[in-house]
C-alpha cells in the first residue's frame, strides 16, 4: 500500500470495509455470519461458566461487564478482559463472551467489557471508559494472578489505548501481562474520510490524541512488561494489515516485548470468531502466555 494520504476515498473506504476481503462468502453474508457466530459462542459460554452479568463499572448506562467464571476455583487465576470490535458503533458485551467457552474451562476468567458506542458514545469516552473498566475488575478481583486484555478490531484500538494510559491519575496502576490485539486499527488518521467516522464525528485532534501509534513513548513507561501479540487475518485487507504491522514495527523499535502473528487462511471475521475454540492457534498461544495450555 503507497501512504493512505495518495489513495483516493472510494479505495480508501474499501480498505477500511474489511468485509469486502473474506474471500469466505459475500460481504453482507460475512458480516451476517460473525455475529451468529459471536452470539452462538456466547450463549455456549452462558451454559458452561458461571455468570455475573451487567455488572456495573461506572455509572453510564453503557458502563457493564459480563464475568465468566470457571466452575472449579482455584486461588489464582488468570483474568482475561475482552474489548469487543464492530467500528466503535456495532456490537456489545452482549455477544463478547464466546472465549470463555475453552478458557473457563482452562481455570481462566473472562470479562466482556461493554462501553457507549457511538453516535451515543464518542471516541474520549469509549478510552476513559475501557480505562476504567480495568481499574474496577482489579479492584473486585484482587485476587487475580495475571491480568490479560484480548482486543478485536476497534477493540484492539481500545486495548491498545489502555496499555497506553498515564496511570498516574488513576487510583491504581494495572499490571497488565499479556495483550493479544487482533486486527486492529493504531492510527485512527486514515478513517477521518471514510463513512466509518460518519458516526464518531472525530476531528483531527481526537483522531490524533485516540491513536495508539502516537503513544508509543507512554506504552513504554505503562506497559513495559507487558507481552504484546499484534495478530492479523491473511485476508484482512491491505490497508488494514499495513496498520498491524506498522505498530508491531513500532512497539519492537521501541524494545517492547512484542511478536507479529500473520494468521493462515483467516480473515479479519474468523481469526476472532475461532478463539471458541481451544485448538485454534491465538487460543493455544493465549493459554500458553498464561501458563494454562
Amino acid at each position: 500500500m503507497s501512504d493512505w494520504r495518495n489513495t483516493n476515498k472510494e479505495e480508501l473506504e474499501k480498505q477500511y470495509s474489511p468485509s469486502q476481503w473474506s474471500h469466505r462468502m459475500a460481504a453482507d453474508d460475512v458480516i451476517k455470519a460473525h455475529v451468529a457466530a459471536l452470539k452462538s459462542g456466547t450463549e455456549k459460554a452462558r451454559a458452561v461458566a458461571q455468570t455475573l452479568l451487567d455488572v456495573p463499572y461506572g455509572d453510564g448506562d453503557g458502563e457493564k461487564l459480563d464475568v465468566y467464571v470457571p466452575n472449579s476455583s482455584s486461588p489464582d487465576v488468570p483474568l482475561v478482559i475482552y474489548l469487543h470490535g464492530g467500528y466503535w458503533q456495532f456490537l456489545s458485551k452482549e455477544e463478547s463472551g464466546f472465549m470463555a467457552v475453552p478458557l473457563v474451562q482452562k481455570g481462566v476468567v473472562v470479562v466482556a467489557v461493554g462501553y457507549s458506542i457511538a453516535p451515543k458514545g464518542n471516541m474520549d469516552l469509549m478510552v476513559a471508559q475501557v480505562r476504567r473498566s480495568v481499574v474496577s475488575v482489579i479492584q473486585q478481583y484482587s485476587h487475580i494472578n495475571g491480568l490479560y486484555l484480548c482486543g478485536h478490531s476497534a477493540g484492539a484500538h481500545l486495548a491498545a489505548m489502555v496499555l497506553s494510559t498515564d496511570w498516574s491519575e488513576y487510583s491504581v496502576t494495572p499490571q497488565i501481562k499479556g495483550a493479544f490485539l487482533v486486527s486492529g486499527i493504531y492510527d485512527l488518521l486514515p478513517i477521518l474520510s471514510t463513512y466509518v467516522n460518519e458516526p464518531l464525528k472525530m476531528t483531527e485532534e481526537v483522531a490524533l490524541r485516540n491513536s495508539p501509534s502516537r503513544l508509543v513513548p507512554q506504552l513504554k513507561a505503562s506497559s513495559a512488561a507487558c507481552e504484546i501479540v499484534v495478530a492479523v487475518g491473511q485476508n484482512d485487507s491491505p490497508e488494514f494489515r499495513k496498520q498491524s504491522e506498522d505498530y508491531f514495527k513500532s512497539l519492537g523499535t521501541a524494545g517492547l516485548k512484542v511478536v507479529f502473528e500473520d494468521v493462515p487462511n483467516t480473515d479479519h471475521f474468523n481469526i476472532i470468531e475461532q478463539l471458541v475454540d481451544e485448538n485454534y492457534h491465538l487460543t493455544q498461544l493465549l493459554l500458553k502466555m498464561m501458563g494454562k495450555s
